[in-house]
């Protein structure tokens, strides 16, 4: 693997195109590769590949004036860094695959369960891109949807623009989930109330902006202090089968 402290003597050429196939979407650069001897040794440089890389998962810190560190990226796991970039793509589609596989069928979720499955995500390394490209799909259960659009949002801290517009971008912004949490009854002369039912259906659009933050406060907190439970619900469920789900993720791990 070449050391990513090297650099190439580009001409102005090569510069420029380069600097036009490091700001493509991947598939368009591997589609650029194609197109002659020239593309095909440009799109394959490990300097292009490492701004790749760098750009879909951030939190990995890699710098092109520095060796890999990370035990999980060492020179015995990868031999250049296309092929890392592919494998790791693989791996995680694969690992999100068998995420989806447990909200497929769901109709109702518990809060516990909520935020185990966006602890799941943090434990997998899944960045902004990640979250797009698997969870902000159409044919997914709403929940999975609704867990990427909350890790995006408290975990990763993308701006809410960012994620407004990535929801409508995978026309999935006006999916409606209803939460539903109870609170306990307050004590009045001796005697307690009964708890608190409090009920809102929002849409993911509405979710990703200031406005519903007490409802993003709620799913965060959970059933805690005078919470008791949180419930969420799909409006609309959906009738895609797993099986459906699951050929169309595997086809985008590929």
């Amino acid at each position: 693997m070449k050391q990513l402290s090297c650099t190439l003597n580009f001409d102005p050429t090569y510069d420029i195109a380069f600097k036009v196939a490091s700001i493509l979407p991947v598939r368009d650069v591997c589609a650029l590769g194609s197109c002659s001897k020239f593309w095909r040794e440009l799109c394959g440089a490990d300097q292009l590949w490492v701004l790749l890389t760098q750009g879909r998962w951030p939190s990995l810190n890699l710098s092109d004036h520095s060796l890999i560190s990370d035990n999980s990226i060492s020179e015995s796991y990868i031999k250049g860094w296309k092929n890392f970039y592919v494998k790791r793509h693989r791996e995680l589609g694969s690992r999100i695959v068998k995420f989806v596989e447990q909200f497929s069928f769901s109709v109702s979720l518990e809060v516990h369960d909520y935020l185990k499955a966006i602890e799941e995500l943090r434990s997998m390394q899944v960045e902004f891109m990640d979250v797009q490209m698997f969870l902000f799909r159409q044919e997914l259960n709403v929940f999975l949807n609704l867990v990427g659009l909350h890790y995006c949002v408290n975990w990763l801290g993308v701006p809410l623009q960012y994620v407004k517009d990535a929801l409508q971008c995978s026309d999935i912004s006006e999916r409606q989930v209803s939460i539903k949490w109870w609170k306990v009854g307050q004590w009045s002369n001796g005697f307690r109330l009964r708890d608190e039912s409090h009920y809102r259906v929002v849409s993911l659009a509405n979710l990703a902006t200031n406005t519903q933050e007490d409802v993003l406060g709620v799913l965060s907190r959970g059933a805690v202090y005078e919470v008791i439970r949180v419930q969420i619900s799909s409006a609309h469920p959906l009738s895609v089968t797993w099986t459906s789900q699951s050929r169309m993720l595997l086809e985008r791990a590929q």
